[in-house]
């Protein structure tokens, strides 16, 4: 299977006249998985964790929207299978994988993934992202790889710049922080400059601005562990580009 980095939105996205095709033509043009495998930037627990096994509710992570944001279902299988795959690949001395039977999907997962799979009939499991640290992302994501060859899909769910403070002004439009963040991560992803992105705070244009705190970027380098356990860094190919509501909807595939 390949492996994927994408932008998941918010809530509204299903009401963008564009987005929302764009995602289930992505997914159409892949291999049907026999699961998915998310690690979202909304769900942050070290030692590692391991959500819902079986069909909970949904996590409705944010506040102040529209009722009907909140009225949104995805009852997608558990994938108890996988969930022991991912225990035996990460668990060892001093490394834990912990349990959280009741924790459901959060808007990071299942935002993308009604698109995605609308008839919610592929399993899904979510793994908590233990650290924002790059390096140690991608050990996480190699030590994944080998569910690739079982059909899994590897998803790192983020936005490419998120900083939602910093929209709050009236200009509107994109602003140069997010247009310039965006426009690096397109180069040094073409180039596979790994050094350059796993010191992307140092070595990217506004990047400060363009990520305050970096969990919305952090799951591509899960993304990236787990295509360089194949040696596929060097194929990186932008499906998603573009921007909405003055941030960069970039969404990558490794495969």
């Amino acid at each position: 299977m390949p492996v994927l980095y994408l932008s998941h939105g918010a809530p509204p996205l299903p009401d963008d006249p564009v987005w929302p095709g764009q995602l289930a033509a992505w997914s159409g043009s892949l291999p049907r998985p026999t699961a998915v495998l998310v690690v979202s930037a909304h769900w942050e627990e070290a030692p590692l964790a391991l959500g819902a096994t079986t069909t909970v509710p949904l996590v409705y992570d944010f506040w102040g929207f529209p009722e009907r944001y909140y009225a949104v279902r995805y009852e997608a299988p558990g994938a108890p299978g996988l969930a022991e795959a991912v225990r035996k690949l990460l668990r060892g001395p001093g490394e834990p994988v912990h349990d959280a039977p009741d924790r459901g999907l959060d808007h990071g997962a299942y935002v993308p993934l009604v698109e995605m799979f609308p008839e919610a009939d592929v399993p899904v499991l979510q793994l908590s992202m233990p650290t924002l640290d790059p390096q140690r992302l991608m050990g996480v994501g190699r030590r994944l790889a080998p569910l690739r060859d079982e059909g899994v899909l590897i998803v790192g769910s983020g936005f490419f710049t998120h900083n939602l403070a910093a929209l709050r002004h009236p200009g509107g439009g994109v602003p140069g922080w997010s247009a310039e963040f965006d426009d690096w991560g397109r180069r040094a992803l073409a180039v596979s400059d790994v050094d350059a992105l796993l010191d992307f705070p140092q070595k990217a244009p506004a990047a400060r601005l363009a990520h305050p705190r970096t969990e919305h970027f952090a799951p591509l380098f899960v993304a990236m562990g787990a295509a360089d356990a194949a040696g596929e860094l060097d194929r990186p190919r932008s499906v998603i580009d573009g921007f909405w509501m003055g941030l960069a909807k970039r969404s990558v595939q490794f495969g």
